[in-house]
Parts: structure tokens; sequence; C-alpha cells
């Protein structure tokens, strides 16, 4: 009797010890989860094509910052290691060209400035000891010279003459700024009045680099256009190719930039090349050969998001030609292989970033990965290196055969941490749209998904012509708020890219129109097709055009439970005035206000604030010279006086994005809680 009694409580508690040693559920992603992952980026390949450097940024929650350093694989793939530790950033990795040493940019001396280490071992070496930054930098065919890039001032006899008068102003006590022309200020900076220019340094005098733009009133492109991407050095070390943007009176409404040839050991004569042309031109890249010069090009002026095709230039006989004139697609970089007959690149393509190469000689065009954020491509012997990040993996480095084929992962640095969270399925789906055209979008199920109905995030991309992809983004994941417990749905509205230029510039003149309609068609389609979504649930989020959105969806529907707008216009006319950028509301409203004012009042905001009454958290920054932040001010006042809920989030250290890692934690804090309130969603613990 005994023993069926022990026997019994043996059996009772068997259950209870299984379930002990059942493996707990993962956790879904949060923010911190985001912020712990290494972010990849600047990919080079070594010369014999066995090694790719590249950067890593790991982020220092409590020191509130970002820290970079060059890591190191084989292109065969295997483990990766860490080339520089230094509490200060390094980064812009090039080989030298024997392949013995990795030189790269950093600030550990106090400014920043070129640094060297070997492949075999040792501390790193100062190469550059210049009194102003180097800005950006790449390694001549002799392996002995460099070209950089510095800001300086035009009437400045030298760098040291430059460097003195930064000080000088850094030290005054008198903070004033006075300014004759546009664009005095531009994304979160104010005009410093100086330019940047190339240099050549050489060891024979260093202290003293060649100017190959003196004279030259003109910048080598700031950002999104930064870096040596913008200069392009020839195999034989005498020929230099780089791209200026239009600077002057016209700045602030031109889009105008041009790429230029100049003779380095020679007269030293600037040549520019596209002067024909009114609109974009940038990123040059010699062949390996040197005979031919490409580079990527648009034609409408004005316009910055016109399509982007490639062009080349016969260095010899200075003829030029469009070679992907038939391709609907905008490139967005250049890389030769090493015979010269194909062009690598990679472009927006369907909700994707997908890698392509281009046959030089009849422009035809190959795909050769589709799905998920491929970019920075580069050529490694008889491999194709690239980065790659999907909805579900942050970016590691990739490789493949020329023809898309054999492709394998080379790195692995954020698998561990993939793989202990629990991610929000995926999958695309299409819709007929505004105009009857197929308009497509993405839709994630919370992380976890076991069943029922769920609360949405319908989230709304900026550009406008942009595109919410299978990309892993750091400031608007769909993971983040999968792993808060909603379901997440993005749509490729009209204006979007990677459909074809038609159905990107049909935003153009119709910011409320067409790009609205498929929004609503979007979101009706997704929750007819997947019964598991809350249709009466639906909380909408959106930043720059995607905050104007939201702003204009408050004016037409109430069918959201809660909205979040950052970054976002109220008034289109007042934008105008406010922003900096004349060119981008010229082209995308026809005109300017007083010429073209029906263009700035057809889909306008405020003239809609009467029907305001969704709750809205409004968000904004006090350094965004985008989209200034009195926006963001009068858009809050606009809720509260009309009685509406609402709360006002301002960052007075962040620009157009919210990029400090404390920020960025109070930033999901504050939306997820905005979205909790009015959707009722209970976040799992």
């Amino acid at each position: 009797m005994r023993r069926a009694i022990v026997l019994v409580a043996t059996l009772a508690v068997l259950p209870l010890l299984s379930a002990a040693k059942a493996p707990a559920a993962k956790r879904g992603v949060t923010v911190d989860d985001m912020l712990a992952m290494q972010r990849v980026s600047e990919l080079v390949a070594s010369p014999d094509g066995k090694l790719v450097a590249f950067t890593v940024r790991e982020t220092d929650v409590e020191a509130n910052k970002g820290r970079t350093d060059v890591w190191m694989a084989r292109t065969a793939g295997g483990e990766a290691w860490r080339m520089t530790s230094h509490p200060d950033n390094d980064g812009s990795p090039r080989f030298s060209p024997d392949g013995k040493i990795i030189y790269l940019l950093s600030s550990r001396s106090g400014s920043s400035q070129v640094w060297g280490v070997s492949l075999y071992g040792g501390e790193a070496f100062q190469v550059t000891k210049l009194p102003v930054d180097v800005n950006g930098f790449d390694v001549f065919p002799d392996g002995r010279r460099l070209l950089l890039t510095m800001d300086i001032y035009l009437d400045a006899v030298s760098l040291d003459e430059t460097a003195k008068r930064d000080e000088a102003t850094a030290t005054s006590k008198v903070k004033a700024r006075a300014y004759d022309e546009l664009m005095f200020r531009h994304w979160d900076s104010w005009e410093d009045g100086k330019r940047a220019h190339l240099f050549v340094w050489s060891p024979s005098q260093p202290s003293a680099p060649l100017d190959l733009m003196k004279g030259m009133d003109a910048d080598t492109p700031e950002p999104p256009f930064l870096g040596m991407e913008q200069a392009s050095i020839s195999p034989d070390g005498k020929l230099v190719a780089f791209a200026t943007k239009n600077v002057g009176r016209e700045a602030a409404w031109s889009t105008n930039s041009d790429i230029h040839l100049v003779d380095v050991d020679g007269a030293r004569v600037v040549t520019n090349i596209t002067s024909a042309n009114a609109a974009w031109d940038g990123t040059p890249s010699f062949s390996p050969d040197g005979s031919t010069l490409a580079w990527l090009a648009m034609k409408r002026p004005q316009f910055e998001s016109d399509r982007t095709r490639i062009s080349v230039y016969d260095v010899k006989t200075k003829q030029q030609r469009v070679i992907t004139e038939a391709w609907d697609r905008s490139a967005s970089s250049i890389t030769w292989s090493a015979d010269g007959q194909t062009i690598f690149t990679s472009a927006d393509h369907i909700g994707n970033h997908a890698l392509f190469s281009i046959d030089v000689h009849s422009g035809s065009e190959r795909l050769l990965a589709a799905k998920g954020t491929n970019a920075g491509p580069v050529t490694a012997g008889q491999r194709l290196m690239f980065l790659r990040d999907t909805l579900t993996s942050p970016t590691e480095v990739w490789s493949m055969a020329f023809d898309g084929t054999d492709e394998k992962a080379v790195t692995h640095l954020n698998a561990a941490r993939v793989e202990a969270l629990a991610w929000g399925e995926y999958e695309q789906f299409s819709f007929a749209g505004a105009k009857g055209e197929t308009v497509y979008g993405y839709v994630m199920k919370p992380a976890n998904f076991t069943g029922g109905k769920v609360p949405v995030a319908f989230l709304i991309h900026g550009g406008p012509q942009g595109s919410f992809g299978d990309h892993f983004h750091y400031r608007w994941n769909p993971q983040a708020y999968a792993g808060h417990g909603y379901a997440a749905i993005f749509i490729d509205f009209h204006g979007s890219t990677g459909y074809g230029q038609a159905f990107t510039d049909a935003i153009s003149g119709d910011w409320g129109g067409a790009p609205y309609e498929d929004l609503m068609k979007g979101l009706d389609a997704a929750v007819q097709k997947y019964p598991w979504l809350d249709g009466n649930n639906v909380a909408a989020l959106g930043a720059s055009y995607g905050g104007y959105m939201i702003n204009w969806i408050n004016g037409h529907t109430d069918r959201f439970k809660a909205l979040v707008c950052h970054d976002g216009n109220l008034d289109e006319r007042m934008a105008y005035y406010d922003t900096e950028e004349l060119w981008f509301p010229e082209y995308e409203h026809g005109g300017t206000p007083w010429e073209k004012p029906e263009g700035f009042l057809k889909h306008n905001p405020i003239d809609f604030v009467a029907n305001w009454k969704t709750p809205t958290l409004v968000v904004h920054s006090a350094n965004d010279f985008r989209v200034v932040d009195t926006q963001g001010m009068s858009t809050f006042t606009a809720l509260r006086r009309r009685n509406v809920p609402a709360r006002l989030l301002m960052f007075p250290d962040e620009n157009h994005w919210v990029l400090k890692p404390q920020n960025s934690q109070r930033w999901h804090a504050e939306v997820l809680s905005w979205l909790d309130r009015y959707t009722g969603n209970k976040p799992p613990r």
C-alpha cells in the first residue's frame, strides 16, 4: 500500500517536472535588442580577393553613443575577427595595394586622421597629422599617396589658417551667425563658410597636401552622398574623377551636381564632363583598365527621386552614353568586374533591395539576389561579396558567384542574438490600389503568435519616394511592434521606389490622393486576407512624409484608434519657407508658393484641422532643419485647442531622426505606451 502511494505521488509530480524542464518561450524583439545588434557596413575586399574588411558599430547605451571598429573575415567564410579596438571610432577601411596594410579613419589622436594597421599584427600607426579633420580618403595605386577630403576656407592660405579660424570661432563668446544667401543651414548643421575639397597627400610633403580643387568655389557632396564614393582614382594614378554639388545662390533649389576630371601629375586642369546635364550626377568609378569612367545620373533638374541611370565615358575619345536607359530601376552604386565587361549594382525592387549585374555594352540587366536588402557589392577573386539584411536579420556579409548562384553567409556576428529571440513572421501581399494598379505591402504577425484577433500597428514610410520593405531598420522596425504584441502592416503606396519610375512619379502633385487611397485600400485588403488582424483596432504611425500623412489621415478618417506623427508637416505653405532644400517642395508641388499656390493648397493638412478627433502623439526634434520643429508644435497646438487627446514629445538634441541610444529607448517607450493606451493591447511579459 505504501508503494502505491509513493508511485501515485511520483506520477503526480512528473508533469510538474516536465513543465519545469520545458524551455521558456523566447521573447519578442525590443528596442534594447535592436541596440544590442552589431551593425555591419563599409565592405571592402583585399587585392588578392581572399579577405574582406568592414566596420562594425557596437552601441554603448550607458555612454549614449555608438563605437565603430574595423573587422576582417575570409571571403571563403569562417570566423570574423576584430582588427581595431579603441574607445574612439575607427572606420572607412582601405587596403594598401599590396594587401599588407589596412588604412582607416580614426579620431584617436583627437581629430579625424588616417591611420594604418598591419595585417601581420602590431599597433595602429598614424599616417596623416594635419591640423584639420580628414573627412574621407582613398589610397593611390602607388601605395604611398592618399586622396583626402577636408573642409577649408577658400581664402585661407593654408590648412593651419583654416584650423586657427575654426579655433577662434569656437572660443569666441559671440555665437551670432550672418548670411547673405541660401542655403544657410542643411539637415542639422549651420553653414560655416567652408568648402569640402579634395587633396593629394604625399609622405614627401606630409604637412602640405595638394588641393586638386584650388580656386573652385565648389563642394564635394554632403550627406547622403558623402565620402569617397564621390571620387575615383584611375588605375595608373594619373587622373581623379570627382563629383561636386551646386553651390551659390541656386544651391537651395537646384539638385545639379557634376562629374569632373583632373590630371593629378600634369597641369591639374579640371574638366567638367557633365556640364550639359542640369540634374544630378555622382558616384564616379574608373574601370579596372582605366579606359572608361562610369557614374550615376538623373535627367530631371530639381527632382531628387528621378530614375538613376548608369552612364559611361570613354576617357580617350571623350564620348559618353547612358547604358541603362531601358532598365526601369534606379542603380545605387557601381562596382566593376575585373574584365570591365560588367557593372554590379543594387536597386529597390518590389519591396526588396536587390542585386543586379549590368552588361556594359548592351545595358542588359540580370537579377542576382531578389529578396531582402542587398547592398554594397564588391568583387573578391571569383566571388561577389555584399551586405544583406532582412526583417528577421541584421546586416551580415554574404557571398555569391557572379551569376547569382551559390549564396553563402560569410559572417554570423548577430546569429546568437537572433536565435535568442522570437520573430514576427511576415509575408508580402498585393492588392488593387489607386488607378486600378497593383500595389504591394507586407504584413507581420506578432512574435509568438498563437491565434485570435490582434491589434495592428499601421506603419507609413517617409520619403515620400521611399519603401518599407524587407529591411532591418533601426528606427522604424516592424519587429519592435511584433515583439510588443502587435501585427504590423506597411504599404508601398504610389510614390514608392522599386516598382518603376512611373509609379514613383505618381505621388508628385498628389500627396493626399493616390497614396492615401492606397493606404486605406491596403489596410482593407490585409484585414480581409488575414482574419487574425483586428481591423477595428488599428493605430497608424508615420515619420517625415509619413508624419504628413498622419495629419492628412486625421482630417479624413476616424477609423484609427490612435495616431503617431513624427516630424510631419502640418502646413505645406509654411513648410516651404521653413525648410532648406527648396528643390523638393518646388518639384513636388509644381513651383513656388507664390507662383503655384494651388499646388501647396491641394492636399494641405492644416485645412482639415476642424475634422481632427483621433488621439495623437506628436514627436519632433529641435535640430530637424528639413521638417522644422514649429510644424510639430503647431500640430500639437491644433490638437489640444480642439480638445483632442494628444502628447508632445520633443528631442532638443536630435535631427530628422532619433539617433542617440537613450533617446531611442525613450521614443519606443512613448510610442508603444501611446498605442497600448488606445488599443487596449496587453504587451507580453
